[in-house]
């Protein structure tokens, strides 16, 4: 049960203009459920993405960087669920590009204008056929952000979509994305699958700024379990249909709100985490550099011990202090502190007199609660969200294939 994510509301997920979308039962790995996506750009729409640093990456998406470095008018989207075609070697490349060939006949596009995506087993060769059948379904539905939402999951147990109306000087915006992921959740330059799209127009060479930009505030400050895909994928559409964005002042208002809907996508993630049953902000403040705040929130997230901790609302918190000290940043002990919540833990590097555990118990009971290092050593602080680790968790992964 993923930790205070509600389900989507369909009249509060606001179509996109120049975005067309079609979902479909493809039958990839069960018969029974939406598994197949194609969105529809309209001409002129700007596309900007940003992909796994795995280097064991998938062949859609070597595909899909290709073809946007390309610089070319990308008309479609084709995402499928089920099997990743990720280390399926040239075989899978091929794959891919016959689903990309099929789907550009339909849309009627050049080939290379269309980006593939796939998200589910390692290892296992994409059903082509199924999908070369799904897709002319995906063309004739007339679907909305939610069933894409719901067509994109595989672990998840919550569709994860949001949307957002925004003034530009010339009228009002749409912004809406939508986002899987559940387990195998790391940053590395953007980590699940993510789509958001908006109707303002805007030049590429801006919406790649936004959608870097957007990622290292959302995507790339969130992990589950520490794990980098082999399909890890952010897209943002500029459809253009919509007002323009003629000023500084526009462009910064789109860029919050793609900011805004993708860390609300990014959050879902960690809520909905694998087995999670805890939602926890980690911050790391007054430290020399982000890079080091950063550095140090990721051994405490990533640590087993402190995520099981987080599970059973132990407050065992010398582990958080044991992840600070080993993970390799310069750090002064004698003058850290840490809270929970608003109760101070330890201080100059040894348990604070007035913490009691019955203090920690009362804050990890709660569903949400915060994790604060201070480091009093700088001006520098970065925050990420992450979730604790349950025996679900195991349980769904053990099982995953089976």
């Amino acid at each position: 049960m993923a930790v205070n994510l509600p389900a989507p509301v369909p009249a509060a997920l606001h179509p996109v203009a120049g975005v067309e979308l079609g979902v479909a039962m493809a039958g990839i790995k069960r018969p029974d459920r939406k598994d197949l996506l194609l969105m529809r750009l309209a001409p002129g729409a700007q596309v900007a993405g940003v992909f796994t640093r795995n280097r064991f990456c998938a062949a859609p998406v070597l595909i899909a960087k290709k073809n946007l470095l390309g610089k070319k008018n990308i008309r479609a989207l084709v995402v499928n669920t089920g099997i990743a075609n990720a280390g399926t070697g040239r075989d899978g490349l091929q794959r891919a590009l016959k689903v990309c060939e099929y789907a550009a006949r339909l849309v009627g596009c050049k080939p290379v204008e269309v980006l593939p995506f796939s998200t589910g087993v390692i290892m296992e060769a994409l059903p082509v056929e199924r999908i070369i059948a799904g897709l002319p379904h995906a063309l004739s539905d007339r679907g909305d952000w939610l069933s894409a939402a719901q067509a994109i999951m595989t672990t998840d147990t919550v569709p994860k979509a949001f949307s957002r109306k925004i003034k530009l000087g010339t009228g009002e915006a749409v912004v809406t994305g939508i986002a899987k992921g559940a387990g195998m959740i790391r940053p590395d330059m953007a980590t699940m699958l993510g789509f958001v799209a908006t109707d303002a127009a805007v030049s590429r060479k801006f919406l790649e700024k936004i959608v870097k930009r957007a990622a290292d505030r959302s995507f790339n400050r969130i992990t589950v379990d520490g794990d980098t895909s082999t399909n890890d994928s952010f897209i943002l559409v500029a459809s253009g249909k919509g007002p323009a964005v003629s000023s500084p002042k526009d462009l910064s208002t789109l860029e919050r709100a793609v900011t805004e809907v993708s860390q609300y996508l990014a959050q879902a993630i960690v809520r909905d985490g694998e087995g999670a049953t805890k939602f926890v902000t980690l911050t790391v403040e007054r430290g020399r550099s982000e890079a080091e705040c950063r550095r140090i929130a990721y051994a405490i997230a990533h640590s087993p011990l402190v995520k099981t901790a987080f599970f059973a609302s132990d407050p065992n918190l010398g582990r958080i202090l044991a992840a600070v000290g080993y993970c390799g940043a310069n750090v002064d002990v004698s003058r850290i502190s840490l809270y929970l919540d608003e109760v101070l833990v330890a201080a100059k590097g040894g348990r604070h007199p007035a913490y009691r555990d019955e203090q920690g118990v009362a804050a990890m009971r709660k569903p949400e609660f915060t994790v604060r290092v201070v480091l009093n050593a700088g001006k520098a602080a970065a925050t990420i969200w992450t979730c604790d680790l349950s025996f679900d968790y195991v349980k769904i992964n053990a099982e995953y294939r089976t």
